[in-house]
């Protein structure tokens, strides 16, 4: 019998989550949440999915009201939609947000199938999310990417497991459009299509539904209060060549810590001044955003940087807890010879 032990930790030796670590989306997606887009048919679920993935790829707030966290890369995989469909939804996004297609750092996966119940594509689709390293993978619609009963708990649990690992290995947000029922439940995840583990899975879920001609979107989370349900509209453009989802009405301001924010209670509470690298690894933030927020926060007098690194303004950095050499007396002359 193998003797082997599994990996364990005492508790304390955990690393604790840090707030500002907590939301990939503030208050929409967890930061590296799995979870469903789920909703009757026509109910704007992949525009919503796509929102999420401009967002996160150009930093925007998503539906022009929820800040993202973390910035990044996207993956994303329509199997409903030709590619020439995908790029003009995602063009008339980036229009309305006004940021450049271009320069979007989001990637459209463009083989024909996806297969996650194969072991094949799901080894594919990891050596894809290693070589991109993105913070969100989207997958539209979840019925195209298997040939599972959805309604076998031991069936959809082995796919869920393989999204779970990609989450786990690649610390990834995963969010997947689902299929929902007309049939009116308590809770909107008991609408999904399928086997109740669906809705048992997700860290953060999306609903869409239409009621009384309102389009409503409720979210759920599994360690955080969601906002109270609000309605969304879909919209067209001004000059009507394209679409996007916004907001029906206003919703109460919803604010994030700036990253000029999380510099400074970080830097504050270490004894030591950190390096950029150390700050950048802590924060997982951009590079060249880390530089901006630093470069500012330094013209304005709140950090000071020196040859260890940088500090909180007015904060005496602790003393080198290294005994000090002892100082060496000068070395004795070497005794010259007479000169007779």
């Amino acid at each position: 019998m193998n003797q082997e032990m599994l990996p364990v930790l005492r508790v304390r030796e955990i690393e604790p989550q840090e707030v500002s670590r907590q939301w990939l989306i503030h208050s929409l997606w967890a930061r590296a949440g799995v979870g469903i887009i789920g909703g009757a048919p026509k109910c704007c679920k992949s525009w919503l999915g796509l929102d999420m993935a401009v967002s996160v790829a150009s930093g925007t707030p998503c539906l022009g009201h929820f800040p993202v966290e973390a910035a990044g890369a996207v993956l994303i995989y329509l199997a409903e939609d030709a590619l020439e469909a995908v790029r003009t939804r995602i063009g008339s996004l980036c229009a309305q947000r006004g940021c450049d297609l271009d320069t979007l750092d989001l990637h459209v996966i463009t083989a024909p199938s996806l297969r996650l119940d194969r072991n094949e594509d799901q080894q594919r689709l990891a050596n894809t999310i290693k070589a991109l390293q993105p913070r969100l993978l989207l997958l539209d619609p979840l019925v195209r990417l298997h040939r599972l009963d959805e309604n076998s708990a031991a069936e959809i649990s082995n796919l869920l497991g393989f999204i779970r690992q990609l989450q786990r290995t690649f610390d990834l947000a995963v969010a997947i459009v689902h299929h929902a029922n007309k049939k009116h439940h308590p809770q909107p995840g008991q609408s999904l299509r399928g086997s109740s583990d669906l809705h048992a899975f997700g860290d953060s879920n999306a609903y869409l539904a239409r009621n009384h001609g309102k389009l409503l979107l409720t979210l759920e989370h599994r360690t955080a209060k969601p906002p109270d349900p609000f309605e969304l509209t879909l919209a067209t453009a001004a000059d009507g060549n394209g679409a996007y989802l916004k907001l029906a009405a206003a919703l109460p301001a919803s604010r994030a810590a700036t990253l000029e924010e999380r510099i400074i209670t970080l830097l504050q509470a270490e004894p030591r001044p950190c390096t950029r690298v150390a700050i950048r690894n802590r924060l997982k933030v951009n590079n060249l955003r880390l530089g901006h927020a630093l470069q500012a926060l330094e013209t304005d007098g709140r950090i000071v940087k020196s040859s260890q690194g940088w500090s909180a303004a007015g904060r005496r950095p602790a003393e080198d807890p290294s005994p000090a050499r002892p100082t060496q007396p000068p070395p004795k002359p070497t005794p010259q010879p007479l000169p007779f």
